[in-house]
């Protein structure tokens, strides 16, 4: 993840086609029900006035580097959806045309892994990104893009990094290996 970007522009054309391309990830049941909203570099400041607030903005040691990134795309999903195809005749047995029969709600694990792949994607074309987790004003920002009955996973900010990244205290953190998070069930 880079949190510091140099400006350039991201080609619209190019990141509407890649995210296109990350719509291929799997969705439960094909409900397609994830959907992803670009926005130009000259939205990205918009964009964080409306994503945060002035404290944090002044307070934040990312703020100003986020806010060159060249674009970014708003990942949502929507729940009416996969309850809509869970309530189609070949799914109707499943009892999941009601959201609280979910344990774990597909529409989140599927813009999960269309973020991914979207995240992959940029990278591969030699661009960088981050994730930004929209944990204020979600629904200032849903109304903004026009998607009010969708719920929004978080943000990808695309760009070029400026090599001027702040580095998280998250990765100062001890944590387990890789490898020893991976278990071989023996029956």
């Amino acid at each position: 993840m880079v949190r510091s970007f140099d400006g350039t522009p991201v080609e619209p054309d190019w990141l509407d086609e890649l995210c296109a391309q990350a719509l291929w990830a799997p969705t439960a049941g094909n409900s397609a029900g994830v959907r992803m909203h670009t926005l130009g570099a000259d939205q990205v400041g918009a964009y964080l006035a409306l994503a945060t607030d002035e404290a944090w903005r002044a307070s934040s040691r990312r703020a100003e580097g986020l806010a060159r990134a060249g674009g970014a795309v708003l990942v949502t999903s929507r729940p009416q959806d996969y309850l809509a195809r869970y309530a189609e005749p070949d799914k109707a047995t499943s009892g999941l045309d009601v959201e609280a029969a979910w344990s774990v709600p597909y529409w989140h694990t599927d813009a999960a892994m269309a973020t991914m792949a979207l995240l992959l994607l940029i990278e591969e074309a030699g661009w960088q990104a981050t994730i930004w987790g929209s944990f204020r004003h979600a629904k200032e920002l849903l109304d903004w893009i026009g998607a009010p009955d969708d719920e929004l996973l978080g943000t990808v900010l695309v760009g070029r990094g400026d090599g001027l990244d702040v580095t998280s205290a998250s990765l100062e953190r001890d944590v387990p290996s890789r490898t020893s998070r991976v278990r071989r069930v023996r029956t």
